[in-house]
């Protein structure tokens, strides 16, 4: 089941709960598997190896990289991966207000795409070790963890969607450009062509290309000039009319910034030095 991360961190913000218990489970084959799930909701986070747990007939595999999260008195069944080991933290919660309890995210099974986290596995792996120490402060510290664990667990899902949502953004914009170049395309008319801000698209780029949007399409034209300079016998300024560029001596200049030579001299560099 897909989840809004947005929603699930509103959920918890305002939704009082406490921890009913943090689990370390490894690979045992003497351990008799459960049929159903605790009396409690809790969230599963695998440390290494891989098993399949099902909550009402709906699979999920434990492994590192994600966070697995059941509902209370869910039906279940376990599948092993051969002689696979694998171990992790289940940490169980209550819904301190009965009353919110019924709308709240607590009844449902969904999956949580971390990715690698060291401070999420450090955190966890504190908890469980600080849940099983005696004393007042223990328990104080067992909560605090807890809303810890859950923070960094959010903010990995968040910062990876973000991501991969970025890199799709920015493999659409740059096939528009590769197939379209030779337009009138502006920044401003790549980021109404997919619905996004300036800034944004800007900052896509930055991250993926190292430069802006408009650099980069400049630098795809002047790559295709190039291309054409070779292959072809058009005058310089048909070429740069082709490749989208109006002003030829502009284009002079830009492709002698790139390239560091002039088109004309490019152009004879390599009829003389085809290889």
């Amino acid at each position: 089941m897909k989840i809004d991360v947005n929603q699930l961190a509103e959920h918890f913000a305002y939704i009082p709960f406490q921890v009913e218990g943090v689990y370390r489970y490894a690979k045992d084959p003497g351990v008799p598997y459960a049929d159903y799930t605790d009396s409690f909701p809790g969230f599963v986070f695998p440390l290494t190896g891989k098993i399949q747990f099902q909550f009402n007939g709906t699979p999920y595999i434990f492994s590192p990289g994600k966070v697995v999260h059941g509902g209370a008195n869910m039906k279940l069944d376990q599948k092993t991966f051969g002689r696979t080991d694998w171990e992790y933290i289940l940490v169980l919660y209550r819904i301190c207000d009965s009353k919110l309890e019924e709308s709240s995210f607590s009844h449902q099974h969904f999956e949580l795409l971390t990715g690698q986290s060291p401070r999420l596995i450090e955190l966890i792996t504190r908890l469980w070790h600080v849940y099983n120490q005696r004393g007042g402060i223990s328990k104080f510290q067992t909560e605090m963890l807890f809303r810890d664990v859950l923070n960094e667990t959010l903010l990995c899902v968040a910062n990876r969607q973000n991501s991969c949502e970025s890199h799709t953004l920015f493999e659409r914009v740059c096939n528009y450009i590769h197939e379209y170049y030779y337009q009138s395309l502006t920044v401003a008319s790549l980021a109404e062509q997919y619905n996004v801000n300036r800034n944004r698209l800007s900052y896509v780029f930055r991250i993926h290309a190292g430069m802006g949007p408009a650099e980069y399409l400049l630098k795809y034209r002047i790559r295709m000039a190039q291309e054409m300079l070779f292959t072809s016998k058009a005058p310089v300024q048909q070429i740069a009319q082709t490749v989208g560029i109006a002003d030829p001596f502009y284009f002079s200049r830009a492709f002698k910034k790139q390239s560091g030579i002039s088109p004309t001299e490019y152009r004879e560099k390599f009829i003389n030095n085809p290889c």
